[in-house]
C-alpha cells in the first residue's frame, strides 16, 4: 500500500515567485479604462501593449477560465480536474497540437505575431504574480506559445470534429463504404446537414436597402453563457492602428468578432464535410503494420502519459498509445481502426489571421486577410462604412478527386485519397454586394444568403467541397420576414433579431405535427395535452400558454439518445414526459413561458423571451428532471452597429451577464442582464478623451 501511494504521489512543483514572473512586465505601456459597466477599454503604445493590457484586464475578470484554458491546450488538465478532463488531454496529443508547435512555431509565426502572442503570456504572468493564491500551482509562468496552441485546439471544434472522432469511437458504428466511382460523378451532392441546435444569427443591410442610407450589421453569435467560449467584451486601441471593439474567448489576444472605424464582421458556424476518415486493414500477423498502396506499411507509435487527479497530491500516471498512419491520427475502435484526416490539422496561423483581420481597414484589406487561409471553418458577414457588404462560407476545404462520395467511410489503401491541399480563397464560396442589398446567415447553405436573385448556385460549386443545403429555423424566419424589396432600418432589423416564432416549415414544425397526429384515444390527459399543442401559434413570448409544452416535448426528443425515432411510442412518451415535468414543476401544462424561460445569474432570476433555434435564440441544457431550466446558451455578446452615410460609426452592443464573468462580488456580474431580458443596448463610446471623462477607474498594470 505504501509503494502504490508513493508511486501516485505526485505534487504539483510550485510556481516561480512574484519576482520572476513580473520581470517582464515593466517593458510595456498601457492604460485600462474601466466604464460604468466594468468593460474594459485598453490602450497601448503598440498592438503588443494592448495585449497585455487586455490579458491583465481580462484575468481580473475571469483568471479561472483562462488558467483552464491554458491547462486544457497544453494537455494537463486532469491532473487539475480528475478522469473527466483525460479525453482533453488525450486530444492534444492526439491532435499533435505541441509537435506542431515545436515544428513550425519559429519558421511559421511572424515575430509582430509573437509579439502579442507574448505580451498577452506577460500580462498573464504579472497578474500571477500579483495573487498567487490565484494561480493553479505548476501552471505558471505562461507564454506565447499556449496563446498560439490555444487557437490551434480549439478552432477545429467548430465545425464539428468533437462529433465525428465521438461517431467513430463508436464501437457500435455501421459505416457505408465509399466505392471506387465508375463514371463522372454528379455536380453536387449534399452532405448531411440536418436541423442545428446551436448556431449563430448574422445580417448586414447596404444602404440601397436601408430606410436611411445607412449600413448596418447585426453581430450575433450563439455561445455558452460561461466557461472557455464565452464572450468576453473588450476594446483595443493602440498607437499602431489598433482601435477594434468587439467579443473574444478567455485566452485570446485579440479581437474574434467585432467592429473598428471603419469595418465589422460577425461570424456564424457552418456545417462542411470537412474531416474525412479511412477503414484501415491491419495485417494479421503485425498489428502495428497496415495496408497501403498495396503494401504494409508501419504505424508511428507515440506513447502519451496523462497525469489524471485522484484527490490532494495522488495522481494517476495514464498511459496511451497515438498511432498515425499516412492519412493521420488512428481511432481503434473494437476491431475496426480508423484514420483521420481533417481541416486545420498542423495549421499554426490562426491567431496571425485574426490579427490580420483586427488589423484590417476595408473590404480590400479585410479580404486579403481571409485569403491567408489559415481558419479552418466559420462564416464571415461583413459590412463597411462605404457601403460594401458581403457573405464569405469561409474554411479549409481540402482539394479532393470529386468523382468520390467524401462523406462516407473511405478505403485506407488508395493514395490517391490522401488530399494534400486546401482550395484557394478564390474558390471559397463568397456573395459581394448582392443586387438585394441584404446578406445573412443562420447556420445555413451558403446557397441562401440574401433574398434576391443572385445567390450562389449549387451547380457552380464540386460536390467534393462538402456544403451542405440545409436550413435553421432562424434562417426560414429570415427568409419570411424579408422579400427583396422590403427596408430595413434599426426598428426593422431588431425585430427580425428578437423575433420569436418557429416557421411551419421548420423541422420543429414538423416533428410537432407528428405528435399532434398520434392516436391518443386511450389517455384523457393526453389527449388533452395533444389539443393544447395543436393550439399553439408558433410562438415564445413571454405571455404563451402554449409553448412550455411544445418546447419540452422538442427537448425530449432532441436529446434523447435516439432523437431521429420518431415512431409512434417515442412521440408518445415524450409528451407523455413534458406533461409530468410540467405538472410537477409549475403544477400545471401551461405555465405562461415567462415562468419557464429564466435567465439566472446570482440573486438575479429574470424571464426571458425566444427558444431553441428562434431568432431570439435561447437554450436550456445540463438539467435534470429534477430541476427547472435556466438559460445556458444562445443570444450572448451581440452588437449592432451603424455606418451613416458620411461614414460616421454607431455601435450599440449588449451581453447577458456583464463583464466580470466569474467575480460575484463585483458589481458587473450581472449588470447587464436586465437590459439583456429587456432587448435594451448600450451605447459604445470609443472616444478616449470621452471615455476617460466618464471612467469608473483608469489604471495601469504593474507589479504593486
Amino acid at each position: 500500500m505504501l509503494f502504490v501511494a508513493g508511486w501516485l504521489y505526485a505534487p504539483l512543483p510550485s510556481n516561480p515567485s512574484a519576482e520572476v514572473l513580473s520581470e517582464s512586465a515593466a517593458g510595456y505601456s498601457v492604460q485600462i479604462v474601466r466604464d460604468k459597466w466594468g468593460v474594459p477599454h485598453i490602450k497601448g503604445v503598440s498592438d503588443a501593449d494592448a495585449s497585455f493590457g487586455l490579458a491583465y484586464a481580462h484575468a481580473e475578470d475571469d483568471f479561472e477560465t483562462i488558467q483552464e484554458t491554458v491547462a486544457a491546450t497544453r494537455g494537463v488538465l486532469a491532473q487539475y480536474r480528475g478522469q473527466q478532463a483525460a479525453v482533453t488531454d488525450y486530444l492534444v496529443s492526439f491532435m499533435g497540437i505541441w509537435q506542431t508547435i515545436d515544428h513550425n512555431y519559429a519558421s511559421e509565426v511572424p515575430e509582430d505575431v509573437k509579439a502579442i502572442a507574448d505580451a498577452y503570456a506577460v500580462g498573464l504572468n504579472l497578474y500571477a504574480a500579483q495573487y498567487p493564491n490565484k494561480t493553479w500551482k505548476g501552471l505558471a509562468p505562461f507564454s506565447g506559445r499556449d496563446v498560439i496552441a490555444g487557437f490551434m485546439f480549439k478552432t477545429p471544434f467548430f465545425y464539428g470534429l468533437d462529433k465525428t472522432l465521438l461517431a467513430l469511437s463508436d464501437e457500435q458504428r455501421k459505416s457505408e463504404i465509399a466505392l471506387a466511382p465508375s463514371g463522372s460523378a454528379s455536380s453536387w451532392s449534399v452532405s448531411n446537414g440536418g436541423s442545428n441546435k446551436l448556431g449563430s444569427n448574422a445580417m448586414a443591410v447596404a444602404p440601397s436597402r436601408s430606410i436611411d442610407g445607412k449600413t448596418r450589421l447585426l453581430i450575433n453569435s450563439h455561445q455558452p453563457m460561461t466557461g472557455p467560449v464565452a464572450w468576453y467584451e473588450a476594446h483595443l486601441m493602440s498607437d499602431q492602428g489598433l482601435d477594434i471593439t468587439g467579443g473574444l474567448f478567455p485566452g485570446t489576444p485579440v479581437i474574434l468578432h467585432g467592429f473598428n472605424r471603419h469595418l465589422g464582421w460577425a461570424n456564424t458556424v457552418n456545417h462542411i464535410d470537412l474531416a474525412d476518415w479511412y477503414a484501415l486493414e491491419r495485417n494479421p500477423d503485425n498489428p502495428m503494420q497496415y495496408k497501403f498502396d498495396g503494401k504494409w506499411k508501419d504505424f508511428e507509435q507515440q506513447q502519451v502519459t496523462i497525469s489524471v487527479k485522484i484527490f490532494g497530491p495522488f495522481r494517476y500516471p495514464a498511459k496511451r498509445q497515438i498511432l498515425r498512419s499516412v492519412h493521420g491520427p488512428v481511432i481503434e475502435a473494437g476491431d475496426a481502426t480508423y484514420a483521420i484526416r481533417y481541416a486545420g490539422h498542423g495549421e499554426i496561423r490562426q491567431l496571425e489571421q485574426y490579427y490580420r483581420l483586427n488589423q484590417s481597414h476595408d473590404i480590400k484589406s479585410f479580404m486579403q486577410a481571409m485569403a491567408m487561409g489559415a481558419l479552418p471553418s466559420i462564416n464571415y458577414v461583413y459590412a463597411d462604412k462605404s457601403g460594401n457588404i458581403a457573405f464569405v462560407h469561409n474554411a479549409q476545404f481540402p482539394k479532393r478527386l470529386d468523382t468520390w462520395k467524401w462523406d462516407k467511410t473511405l478505403p485506407g489503401d488508395r493514395p490517391e485519397l490522401i488530399w494534400q491541399t486546401y482550395r484557394d480563397f478564390s474558390e471559397v464560396p463568397k456573395l459581394v454586394n448582392p443586387k438585394s442589398g441584404m446578406v445573412f446567415n443562420a447556420n445555413n447553405t451558403p446557397f441562401v444568403a440574401t433574398d434576391g436573385s443572385d445567390n450562389l448556385r449549387a451547380e457552380d460549386f464540386p460536390q467534393s467541397m462538402g456544403l451542405s443545403t440545409n436550413h435553421t429555423n432562424r434562417s426560414l424566419r429570415f427568409i419570411e420576414l424579408n422579400d427583396g424589396r422590403n427596408t430595413l432600418g434599426r426598428t426593422e432589423v431588431l425585430a427580425q433579431k428578437f423575433d420569436t416564432r418557429y416557421s411551419e416549415k421548420s423541422e420543429h414544425i414538423e416533428t410537432l405535427r407528428k405528435v399532434e397526429q398520434l392516436d391518443l384515444s386511450d389517455s384523457p390527459e393526453l389527449l388533452e395535452a395533444q389539443a393544447h399543442l395543436k393550439a399553439w401559434d408558433r410562438n415564445t413570448d413571454l405571455q404563451n400558454r402554449h409553448a412550455a409544452l411544445a418546447i419540452t416535448v422538442l427537448r425530449n426528443i432532441t436529446r434523447s439518445d435516439q432523437p431521429d425515432d420518431h415512431s409512434s411510442k417515442a412521440l408518445r412518451a415524450a409528451l407523455s414526459s413534458a406533461v409530468d415535468y410540467l405538472v410537477r414543476h409549475y403544477g400545471m401544462v401551461d405555465p405562461p413561458w415567462a415562468s419557464v424561460n429564466r435567465l439566472v445569474r446570482g440573486e438575479l432570476d429574470l424571464p426571458v423571451s425566444g427558444g431553441p433555434d428562434v431568432l431570439r435564440a435561447i437554450y436550456s441544457y445540463g438539467y435534470s428532471e429534477d430541476e427547472t431550466p435556466k438559460a445556458t446558451h444562445g443570444d450572448t455578446w451581440m452588437a449592432l452597429v451603424e455606418w451613416s452615410a458620411e461614414g460616421k460609426l454607431k455601435a450599440e452592443v449588449m451581453h447577458q451577464f456583464g463583464s466580470a464573468t466569474m467575480d460575484e462580488k463585483s458589481p458587473h456580474y450581472a449588470d447587464q442582464a436586465p437590459l439583456f431580458v429587456g432587448e435594451q443596448w448600450r451605447t459604445v463610446v470609443t472616444d478616449w478623451t470621452q471615455l476617460k471623462a466618464g471612467a469608473a477607474r483608469v489604471y495601469r498594470p504593474q507589479m504593486r
